[in-house]
């Protein structure tokens, strides 16, 4: 809200400045001023309304993708960044799942942070998830938040409630021949951290001629891997897509995409999840939270 209200005055004093190095009457200038107050604290209030409101709200991002060598569709559904503890509860999560199964996913990935507090106080959120439906299961892949609060525990937790946590590994999916191998690694913060490192090579390994999905939670990634030819599309999710504007923008310094699709390069796609929950403040503003239905074919 600070924040927000920061940015708001700037513009507010900006515009001041220039009614003060206008040539019109004071009379006028004043007039102007105290209309541009009274406007400055109406949009002050209302920016932050609506970026509480926006916080309660999730949408369905709906995208197709197309995958070279794919020879049966299949319906990803994919959450991130949910961020259980503080305001995200049992009860979110319960009609979390409730969204999700209405939208009959092959599979359901989560890309990452997915706790964010002492594993014993997620414990009744984390239960929820067992209720989450699709033909061939959800897999979970850690972010750098589990690294915070004990990330084998919370793989362990994770693995205990049939999700399958993708560690440095890859599984497949569908019918033989017709399927594709869904990889998973480490975030990256596991440099960082010491252990629980990703590593390509071993999430890769035995990925032949079928495509290839990866999950990764952070884009940045990317910018680890000399060679993605192997790899078709990759899931992400880490930057929230901003989460309040005008914080894209000092995201896209650290990230090399922030929300969307986007071609990587000739032989890789990537798509990055705006987040589910909310990490921080109950606010979004210019980034809505999302479940995203990939639609690979």
């Amino acid at each position: 809200m600070i924040f927000l209200t920061f940015i708001i005055t700037i513009i507010h004093d900006i515009i001041s400045i220039g009614f003060k190095k206008s040539k019109l009457s004071t009379k006028r200038r004043n007039f102007l001023k105290k209309t541009l107050d009274i406007g400055t604290t109406s949009l002050i209030l209302a920016t932050n309304l609506k970026a509480m409101d926006n916080a309660r709200h999730i949408e369905i991002e709906v995208v197709d993708v197309n995958i070279k060598k794919l020879q049966k569709p299949y319906k990803i559904v994919q959450i991130s960044d949910i961020h259980i503890g503080g305001l995200i509860d049992k009860d979110f999560i319960k009609n979390l799942v409730v969204k999700v199964n209405i939208l009959n996913a092959d599979i359901v990935v989560i890309t990452g942070d997915l706790v964010d507090t002492k594993l014993e106080f997620a414990k009744k959120a984390l239960d929820e998830l067992k209720n989450l439906k699709s033909t061939f299961g959800t897999f979970f892949i850690v972010g750098n938040h589990e690294y915070f609060h004990g990330v084998k525990p919370i793989i362990d937790y994770v693995n205990s409630l049939g999700i399958k946590v993708l560690e440095n590994e890859n599984i497949y999916i569908g019918e033989v021949n017709k399927g594709f191998y869904l990889a998973g690694v480490y975030d990256r913060f596991g440099f960082r951290y010491g252990s629980y490192t990703p590593d390509i090579n071993k999430a890769l390994e035995n990925c032949e001629k079928s495509p290839v999905v990866l999950l990764a939670h952070q884009p940045k990634y990317l910018k680890d891997l000399e060679d993605t030819s192997k790899i078709d599309l990759v899931l992400c999710g880490h930057t929230h897509g901003g989460q309040i504007f005008p914080f894209n923008f000092l995201v896209k310094l650290e990230q090399p995409y922030v929300k969307g699709l986007h071609q990587h390069n000739e032989f890789t796609q990537v798509y990055v999840n705006k987040g589910t929950g909310f990490w921080g403040p109950p606010m979004r503003l210019g980034a809505s939270s999302e479940i995203t239905v990939l639609n690979i074919s």
